[in-house]
């Protein structure tokens, strides 16, 4: 039996931070030392990071629909100071710079937004964000010498001006604002940006700064907030896996991290970093992925995200932030390039254009794997997240003993009074964990009581990761006291009645304990003890939905498989609020949806449903369960590039180091004159102007032997890749025209056997191939549609 004892909440500060929205905003939000407060309810926020100015504008609407159906309800993004002033007295805010632009449609779609000031930023950005121009300037950047502020003032003063009317108090998406990035010893500095900012007009009611590293932050003047990776790109090739980042697998009240960005520290922290019981514990950089460098380049697989995002959920996170959550490029209209890089004194030499990030939504929108299955932990947050918030986490009596602990089953609880969470991590990127047999936990909450789950021993899977939930409210009146099943979501049904949705753990049977009194009806095992109703779904679907009925009332429970879980959506459509289940990703826009077609045998499930549905491809609706199904077209096969080799010798780059550790560089541009040269010519129609005017992408698909790769259309470097494993996806959407008239060149390069690089184990064998072969083996042009759906046949969406 696994014990844990959860002690009562620590005293919760309130009033001693200088934040919160004022008495005249159309909504309230404040802070204590324990949670954000939205409207008088806790609010656990869901933090996406997109970089506004590295994607196209003409696609921020749709990339901020995805994130939100994603779960987002939160956007954080970087400003760059050297794209908005990258010559020296000429500040742009248009185009793809058009900030303003950018918060008005965060705005029309609902979504709070976080923007991130600097003036140094990071971001794997050249100079950090910092202009060329401001190493000519006698001036101390990031302090407070007043040659150095007398740069930043006008900067901030036109932000200000751009953000004006926009900012919550105003009625505007702008809820936070982060001062500098990552630094570690000058809170003076700190408070004086955001005095600066408030100065020219910036008002918020949250004030940030990032505190990894045992950062020196103004004390109550700036929230704290932290990170913490799976992998990384900015340890030394040869140190093999960052197996320091196994301490993210772990249930800790531990906030800090150490290892982010310390690649750019030039001495150590001596700090002891903020006084984490003042603040709330509060994250901006999980990684929703990694970058790929060219000496290192990790492969994060989805449950290393979602396992290290649930973990942290579970050591007490109340924001849970990603960096990044979807993809971009960097800026190719700069007089220098943009990116982070040894010729610019930085450590690493990160890709001339790519910034994809392995991010749950990728540099041309592409909806990855980790997409569905943080979806889940959102859409858990979106139902429970008001009561987590207030619940304090607790550790197990056995915790595991170090980070090489394999043995000891990873848990912890949070709790307030008799209600509760307890999480489990049985997924570690770093080694196999072993399945966990004969496990039952015994819990005793805050009130005394003593909860023990489940009623017979189960095994946790290796691999496993799940909340389950004590004390849940159903509704209704009703109580669920316990169940092996994680909480995804919460509607209510036309007749009033309260609709719960749980997603069963692969390989652990589904149980519910519902009151001794509860009449069950619905397609599980029911078993009668002293306390309880227990219900066992031995076959969780869509057709495993049980009524519950109660003295008080009736709810509803419908426990899906976690297969079925990863497809689930909540979408308000057609005039009210619904389940959506679809392999596809499912956008509501404007009260219809749309579905992002990329399987191949697309579908739609609502419940409850619309009395019909139409659209192009659009099939007769189905019975699945509980659910009303519709199928939908394939997604065309498209006419197939041609792929040329135009010369086949190649000669690998010079091994060279660069940096302040001395890591292998990069291709220099004139390297790739001695590059394999493959032609690609694209079909007019695969680039058809309505099909793409209607929202599809096409994406040219790449698989080659090589080193390093480069796309260029007409002679100009549209894309860019360091080979890592998975295949090179680029999108053609935003180059279609060009694309078909020039077709594309691809050259690729052999690696040097004397250049240090870094791959995942799974892809050594085809790095290695590089060293002899450097060649295009195939291409392949694939459509992603959107197709509109509308609950009548009259034509409008």
């Amino acid at each position: 039996m696994l014990s844990l004892h959860a002690p009562g909440a620590p005293p919760v500060l309130t009033g001693h931070l200088p934040m919160g929205s004022s008495a005249t905003a159309p909504h309230s939000l404040t802070v204590d030392s324990q949670s954000l407060i939205r409207d008088g309810r806790p609010w656990i926020p869901a933090m996406g990071e997109f970089h506004f100015s590295r994607y196209p504008a003409a696609e921020w609407r749709e990339e901020l629909l995805k994130m939100k159906a994603g779960g987002i309800d939160l956007v954080a993004t970087y400003l760059f100071w050297n794209q908005h002033e990258n010559e020296r007295g000429l500040l742009r805010f248009d185009g793809d710079l058009d900030l303003r632009r950018f918060v008005e449609l965060c705005a029309e779609l609902d979504l709070a937004l976080v923007v991130r000031l600097g003036p140094w930023s990071h971001g794997e950005c050249r100079n950090g964000g910092h202009p060329d121009w401001l190493s000519e300037v006698d001036c101390t950047p990031r302090s407070d010498d007043p040659a150095y502020l007398a740069l930043v003032e006008p900067y901030y003063r036109r932000i200000a001006e751009e953000l004006r009317g926009l900012f919550h108090d105003d009625g505007g998406p702008i809820v936070a604002l982060q001062v500098e990035n990552e630094l570690y010893d000058d809170p003076g500095h700190l408070a004086t940006l955001r005095r600066m900012a408030e100065k020219f007009g910036m008002r918020a009611p949250l004030w940030t700064a990032t505190a990894w590293g045992a950062a020196d932050i103004p004390q109550d003047t700036l929230l704290p907030l932290y990170g913490g990776y799976s992998e990384v790109f900015w340890e030394d090739a040869g140190l093999g896996p960052a197996r320091d980042m196994r301490r993210h697998f772990f249930f800790t009240a531990i906030r800090d991290d150490f290892a982010i960005g310390a690649d750019l520290r030039s001495t150590s922290s001596t700090g002891t970093g903020p006084d984490t019981g003042r603040y709330p514990y509060a994250t901006c950089e999980l990684g929703g992925g990694m970058a790929i460098a060219y000496h290192r380049r990790p492969l994060v697989r989805p449950a290393d995200i979602t396992s290290l995002a649930l973990t942290k959920l579970g050591s007490g996170s109340v924001w849970q932030g990603y960096y990044l959550y979807h993809g971009s490029s960097q800026r190719l209209d700069l007089k220098e390039p943009n990116q982070e890089s040894h010729a610019t004194g930085y450590p690493n030499d990160m890709p001339t254009v790519t910034y994809d990030f392995q991010a749950p939504l990728g540099e041309y929108g592409q909806v990855r794997p980790t997409f569905h299955g943080l979806r889940l932990q959102h859409l858990f947050l979106e139902s429970h997240g008001a009561d987590l918030a207030r619940m304090p986490m607790a550790l197990p009596d056995a915790e595991p003993t170090s980070l090489d602990d394999d043995t000891t089953l990873r848990w912890a609880v949070r709790s307030a009074g008799d209600q509760g969470f307890l999480f489990v991590n049985n997924h570690d990127p770093y080694t196999t964990l072993p399945d966990h047999t004969g496990v039952r936990f015994r819990v005793r909450l805050e009130g005394g009581r003593t909860v023990t789950l489940p009623a017979q021993p189960v095994t946790v899977p290796s691999g496993a990761h799940f909340v389950w939930p004590i004390g849940l409210d159903l509704g209704s009146g009703l109580r669920l006291d316990w169940a092996t099943a994680q909480p995804a979501t919460r509607i209510t049904l036309d007749d009033g009645t309260p609709l719960n949705v749980l997603a069963a753990a692969d390989g652990i049977p589904a149980t519910l304990a519902l009151p001794l009194d509860a009449a069950v009806e619905g397609p599980a095992r029911l078993e009668r003890t002293a306390d309880h109703t227990l219900a066992t779904l031995t076959e969780p679907g869509t057709d495993a939905l049980l009524t519950v009925t109660g003295s008080s009332g009736t709810a509803q429970i419908l426990v899906l498989s976690h297969e079925l879980a990863l497809r689930l959506s909540k979408v308000h459509a057609y005039g009210r609020e619904r389940l959506a289940l679809s392999e596809d990703l499912v956008v509501a826009d404007g009260g219809a949806l749309h579905l992002h077609v990329s399987s191949p045998a697309p579908s739609l499930a609502l419940l409850p449903a619309p009395d019909a549905l139409y659209g192009e491809g659009i099939g007769q609706s189905a019975t699945d369960g509980a659910f009303t199904r519709w199928q939908s077209a394939a997604p065309p096969h498209l006419p197939q590039p041609a792929l040329e080799c135009v010369r086949e010798q190649a000669v690998a780059a010079p091994a060279r180091t660069g940096g302040p550790h001395q890591r292998a560089s990069a291709p220099l541009d004139a390297d790739f004159d001695k590059a394999a040269v493959f032609r690609i010519t694209v079909p007019a129609e695969a680039l058809d102007d309505q099909a793409l005017n209607a929202g599809t992408e096409t994406l040219l698909r790449v698989r080659y032997t090589g080193d390093a790769a480069r796309a260029y259309i007409d002679g100009k470097l549209i894309a860019d890749h360091f080979w890592y494993g998975p295949d090179w996806e680029i999108g053609l959407r935003r180059h279609a025209e060009a694309a078909v008239r020039h077709g594309l060149e691809i050259r690729v390069l052999p690696l040097n056997p004397a250049s240090a690089v870094y791959v995942d184990a799974s892809a050594r064998a085809g790095l290695d191939a590089a060293r002899d072969r450097a060649a295009v083996e195939a291409v392949e042009l694939v459509a992603v549609p959107r197709t509109a759906l509308r609950d009548s046949g009259d034509g409008r969406d």
